[in-house]
């Protein structure tokens, strides 16, 4: 290809940004990132009945969120009606559209009739205008919608990206509206239209649009408009086996962000549901763009696995920066209404980290640092026994005065066990389920060492 190539992304603001469509924009930008082209922001917002501004601000937040950085954009479609008008225009006046009068009613009617018939449910061409055929007068008071004039013969053809050779035949689609009667385009000639005019030379999308392909080739023919390359990416399906979708069981990828999943970790996991680089499984951004040729893209559904996604940020956590690690649980913190500066939050990370998938797993284990603990009362009688409250109080006195550091925390609670005739895990669970509010945690001495003595001796008093 001599054109420069071009690749865009254009979500819906009818909800959030979902899974499928974050995979499809991180292809897409990887893509052109790859071939030193450009990558296009698009909102697709003409179904202005169910567009919202949120829709658009989670949109941007997540592209944001995921590093998916466009060279234009974001372009919005309601800002460019003059434009599909002019080429409206300019079909009527080349006899490649035309305008319909029918009325709702009047299609339900066809539509019923062919079922009536056993036909399939098409528009039977009748404002269609054709050599020797008499169209009648326009009735009144009906505002047309205006049709695209598809081809009534031939077969179009198309090479996937990811599917290989599609065929499929003019006679089974019919002449779509490409106009509605307010003057707003539909979705398969707006798109059309800006891919054209925005120099789209790839277009990688889900493979629920393979049907809406022969129109929008139709419609580039009839512009006289280059043809970008189409690839179709099979869906990632849920736990259940079923796709995942805005209605079914799918969760917008900000949401991911705000349960404490890091970009590189999403990006990662998302880069491998449908496709692959040999058998890597870890990669970083830079990699994957010098990786993405637009090979070895699988034909078969990808399933999302949590447990891998898991698996994947837990690596990323275990290696970020730990300045911006120990920001990103300060503000999992902040969230629960829990102060904590990021200076005592860091090396709090670096004893937890290991034992966390995600940030808000380290904001769960770190809250015990600045927020009062509620141990449970079944934790309170297997721990904290007769037996044992003894040894407690005596640990406490004890590290009342000691130097505070891991090493004389140690040695304290030796010495306590030795004097009390104890084993550890009794004097140990039992410290924990009080400082920690938890029967279990790293080496106690470690814990102990990053709270401030006068907590330790203060929650080690209600024994």
């Amino acid at each position: 290809m001599t054109r420069k190539i071009r690749t865009r992304i254009a979500p819906s603001p009818t909800g959030f940004l979902h899974l499928g469509t974050a995979r499809t924009a991180l292809y897409s930008w990887a893509y052109a990132r790859h071939h030193g082209g450009e990558f296009v922001l698009r909102i697709e917002d003409t179904d202005v009945a169910r567009s919202t501004q949120d829709s658009v601000d989670q949109i941007l937040a997540a592209m944001q969120w995921l590093g998916l950085d466009s060279d234009e954009g974001p372009i919005y479609q309601m800002q460019r009606l003059d434009r599909y008008r002019e080429v409206v225009d300019r079909m009527l006046a080349e006899g490649t559209a035309y305008r319909c009068y029918c009325t709702p009613d009047e299609l339900e009617d066809m539509r019923e009739a062919q079922r009536a018939r056993g036909e399939k449910t098409h528009y039977d061409g009748r404002w269609r205008p054709e050599p020797n055929k008499a169209l009648p007068a326009p009735p009144d008071g009906v505002q047309p919608v205006i049709r695209f004039r598809n081809p009534a013969d031939g077969v179009v053809t198309w090479d996937d990206l990811v599917k290989g050779p599609i065929s499929i035949a003019n006679r089974e689609i019919d002449d779509l509206v490409i106009m509605r009667a307010d003057g707003v385009p539909t979705y398969n000639f707006a798109v059309v239209v800006d891919d054209s005019d925005m120099d789209i030379t790839h277009v990688f999308r889900g493979d629920e649009h393979v049907n809406n392909t022969p129109w929008q080739i139709n419609i580039f023919n009839a512009l006289g408009a280059p043809l970008p390359l189409f690839g179709h990416l099979p869906v990632i399906l849920g736990d259940d086996g079923q796709k995942l979708s805005k209605r079914r069981g799918a969760v917008s990828v900000t949401a991911y962000r705000d349960t404490g999943y890091l970009p590189e970790a999403m990006l990662n996991y998302l880069a491998r549901l449908g496709w692959s680089h040999g058998d890597d499984e870890l990669f970083t951004r830079e990699q994957l763009v010098q990786w993405f040729d637009g090979t070895h893209l699988s034909k078969s559904p990808a399933q999302w696995d949590p447990a891998k996604l898991s698996w994947v940020n837990a690596h990323y956590l275990k290696t970020i920066d730990e300045a911006r690690l120990a920001s990103l649980v300060a503000e999992q913190l902040e969230r629960r209404g829990v102060a904590a500066p990021v200076d005592r939050v860091r090396p709090l990370c670096a004893l937890f980290k290991d034992r966390c998938t995600t940030t808000a797993e380290l904001a769960d284990w770190l809250a015990m640092y600045f927020a009062d603990v509620a141990p449970s009362v079944e934790d309170l009688a297997a721990h904290v026994t007769e037996a044992v409250k003894p040894a407690i109080a005596g640990l406490r006195d004890t590290l009342a005065s000691v130097e505070w550091n891991k090493s004389a925390i140690n040695a304290a609670i030796k010495q306590t066990i030795a004097a009390h005739g104890l084993k550890m895990p009794q004097l140990a669970h039992a410290v924990r389920v009080l400082v920690c509010g938890r029967a279990q945690t790293p080496s106690i001495d470690a814990v102990l060492e990053l709270f401030p003595r006068e907590t330790v001796v203060s929650r080690l008093q209600k024994a």
